[in-house]
């Protein structure tokens, strides 16, 4: 008897939900292996990695500082996903995002006016969608491809946030560090929670998830975008603008990548440096998928994500292993969940060997 894929006569909505819920599993049982091969106690790995970062209050707070800018991230990136543009240059654009709200709070350095933090967070969005204006342009004007035009800008954008760290935005009382002077309190996120770092960008981050979801599901927009990603053709003959779906698709995953990237300098770091990039625009593709494209989803993917990443800090810490663990972990949940993804529209069928 053999094992063989058949084709399902239509996909599976049981295994659409099931595959990122198999996903996890799979990582989870996968990350014992890895503990137990790196000569790491499996039950004390699994410990410090997915139940120390939670075990108080302070730590949860942690976790949801860490999930808000993959929230951003990736509700913007499911709203063009949906109409297959496929943004993979959000971590640039978030970095835009830092660099412009950053622009703002140096050039009225000293202003305790309340409209100081307004004007970033427009500042960041503005950013982020600019720098997401310039694959749009390309892919609508000269037809190349928003994949590889997204991605080779967050190089650009790196080097970019370098040469103001190191250069015309350098703190000259800094110790020589590369890195801005730090904001005004006017210019900082107010904290959400007494005793702990979880500012005002979180409660940001859950209205992006409400209007995410309410532009997904329950507008003419967001109708067409998903039309045109699942059946181009008959969007094609409703005569829905392939153009204006790229651009509304880019631009809305530049302007929440943007805000992620303000809501960072302005809230933990208070300041931009050299190491604000902390790769939340890649993480936010697999939070995105993992969520299914839902707003609800994304939320709950943000949250395993951002504990992967606060795991791989507390095994470091606790268990002398690379920070790069967590890493190894995000790299089996793609994996998992592509492998998962398959039976959406394959089932294992059993087959008589020949004779």
């Amino acid at each position: 008897m053999l094992l063989e894929l058949e084709a399902r006569a239509e996909p599976s909505r049981l295994m659409r939900y099931a595959s990122p819920l198999l996903a996890v599993a799979l990582t989870l049982a996968g990350g014992l292996l890895i503990f137990s091969a790196l000569g790491k106690d499996p039950v004390e790995g699994f410990r410090v990695f997915f139940l120390n970062p939670v075990r108080d209050l302070y730590g949860v707070s942690e976790l949801l500082l860490k999930a808000t800018p993959l929230m951003l991230c990736a509700i913007g990136l499911a709203v063009g996903f949906r109409a297959n543009v496929w943004n993979i240059g959000a971590e640039g654009q978030y970095l835009l995002g830092a660099v412009a709200a950053t622009g703002v709070a140096l050039y009225f350095d000293g202003s305790d006016s309340a409209l100081l933090l307004p004007a970033m967070v427009f500042a960041g969005a503005l950013g982020g969608a600019a720098w997401a204006a310039i694959p749009a342009l390309l892919r609508t004007r000269f037809n190349a491809n928003e994949i590889l035009v997204s991605l080779m800008l967050v190089y650009v954008a790196q080097l970019f946030v370098s040469w103001l760290v190191f250069g015309p935005w350098k703190d000259p009382e800094g110790f020589n560090f590369p890195q801005t002077k730090m904001f005004g309190e006017a210019a900082t996120m107010p904290i959400l929670l007494d005793n702990t770092r979880l500012h005002y960008g979180f409660a940001i981050a859950l209205a992006a998830l409400v209007a995410g979801y309410a532009f997904m599901n329950r507008s003419f927009a967001g109708f067409r975008m998903r039309v045109a990603g699942e059946a181009a053709d008959a969007a094609r003959y409703a005569g829905f603008s392939a153009a204006r779906m790229i651009w509304v698709g880019l631009l809305v995953g530049g302007a929440a990548a943007g805000l992620a990237g303000m809501g960072e300098v302005a809230g933990p770091m208070g300041q931009l440096t050299d190491k604000v990039g902390s790769g939340y625009g890649f993480a936010a593709i697999i939070v995105a998928f993992v969520g299914r494209l839902n707003a609800f989803g994304i939320f709950l993917a943000s949250l395993l994500m951002a504990l992967l990443y606060i795991g791989g800090e507390q095994a470091q810490q606790y268990l002398n292993l690379p920070s790069s663990i967590s890493l190894v972990f995000q790299g089996m949940l793609l994996f998992f969940l592509l492998g998962a993804d398959v039976f959406i529209n394959y089932r294992l069928r059993l087959r008589r060997a020949a004779a």
